[in-house]
């Protein structure tokens, strides 16, 4: 009798339950192997892409490294469906080794071990690579679709940080059936209202002639919470002391605050780890897209803080780097409560402005100066 140890793997792309996925895919490894002998471990991975390489995979890199042990538990391993473990031609890096330790790998499709003399046996499993990997191509088009026709014809809010002068409110039951049935609820954005004065009165003191560092030095100075500090717990690893010119930029280029949703402001792009060593697959980072790719709501979806008329004056003012013109120059500012007798600690980089996006953010990514107006929708 053959004692196996089983490996599957779940992840968010993959639109389902953990604790469901790994039973059937268990249930389909037992029944391959049921008559030959017991599962006596288990190697799950939950939360990693399906493109994540195995060595960097936790449960994966586990059970690599439980290979090379004379005194393994297991004498084969089995999966439930190759398309779930393994991704374009990580079978073709990752079998060898199975090979080199002499452990038997069993994958249904075959209907038991994988023979590494077959040229049958291992173009299946390519196949089952790419598979996979197209697989993945087509759920990230189709949730991409969908999440641009939700934020042009809908409006919807589509998860993130809410930006700073809104919060979250309750919407209803999720409109996808699935997900209401899970007791999971849809949001939208409601005026925060002790953070919305402190956007609008940036945006006129923007425009009577204060720059990006004025305007944090006087907020930090007010003692006026910055973004971080007023969101705490989505920003536990910032220390929020004080406004950064960055967050200032952030809100005063965020079209959101005219009441129209905006979305795929920012894309996730994959880069090799080491172009010396492609198996280490690729890290994600987020970058910014161009100004004619964003994507806006075609009526208004929350509630304007600032005119549509402000926030194109801000952005020519921002485009130009010049003073404003005469007659917005005198334009009262929004007074905004302040707290006195604070301290004015330095406006470094300390805090940044959270949800701008509707998407990660990142620190790394400096967001285009002028968002293009011309490419919304007019109601």
């Amino acid at each position: 009798m053959l004692r196996f140890a089983f490996y599957g793997r779940v992840s968010t792309e993959d639109q389902q339950d953990p604790a469901a996925s790994r039973a059937w895919q268990l249930t389909r490894a037992a029944a391959l192997t049921q008559v030959h002998g017991p599962v006596v471990a288990e190697y799950f991975d939950i939360g990693q892409s399906r493109a994540i390489p195995w060595k960097r995979r936790p449960r994966a890199a586990a059970l690599l490294a439980a290979l090379a042990r004379p005194g393994r538990d297991f004498d084969a391993v089995v999966i439930g469906e190759p398309q779930r473990a393994f991704y374009g031609n990580q079978y073709g890096l990752t079998f060898p080794l199975f090979v080199h330790y002499g452990v038997q790998l069993w994958v249904p499709e075959v209907g038991g071990p994988i023979d590494p003399e077959s040229e049958a046996h291992d173009l299946v499993m390519s196949v089952f690579g790419g598979m996979s990997k197209a697989e993945r191509s087509r759920i990230k088009l189709r949730v991409r679709t969908a999440m641009a026709t939700q934020a042009r014809l809908e409006g919807r809010y589509l998860g993130g940080r809410p930006p700073y002068g809104y919060r979250l409110a309750d919407a209803g039951p999720h409109p996808n059936p699935a997900k209401a049935a899970q007791g999971i609820r849809a949001h939208r954005l409601e005026t925060d209202p002790a953070t919305a004065p402190v956007v609008q009165r940036i945006f006129t003191d923007y425009l009577t002639g204060y720059g990006i560092y004025a305007l944090a030095q006087r907020l930090t100075a007010e003692d006026i919470p910055c973004p971080s500090a007023a969101d705490p717990q989505r920003n536990h690893h910032r220390s929020g002391t004080a406004w950064s010119k960055s967050s200032v930029r952030t809100i005063l280029t965020n079209p959101r605050y005219t009441g129209h949703q905006a979305w795929n402001r920012q894309r996730k792009l994959e880069t090799l780890i080491d172009v010396n060593d492609v198996g280490l697959g690729h890290t994600t980072t987020l970058r910014w897209n161009p100004k004619d790719q964003w994507i806006y709501s075609e009526h208004p979806a929350h509630p304007a803080l600032i005119s549509r008329e402000l926030f194109d004056a801000v952005q020519d003012r921002l485009a130009s780097r010049g003073p404003p013109p005469p007659a917005v120059r005198s334009a009262p500012a929004t007074p905004t409560p302040s707290r006195a007798g604070s301290s004015m600690p330095s406006a470094s980089g300390a805090c940044r402005a959270t949800g701008s996006t509707g998407e990660p953010t990142t620190a790394a990514a400096s967001p285009p100066s002028t968002p293009s107006p011309t490419a919304w929708t007019t109601p």
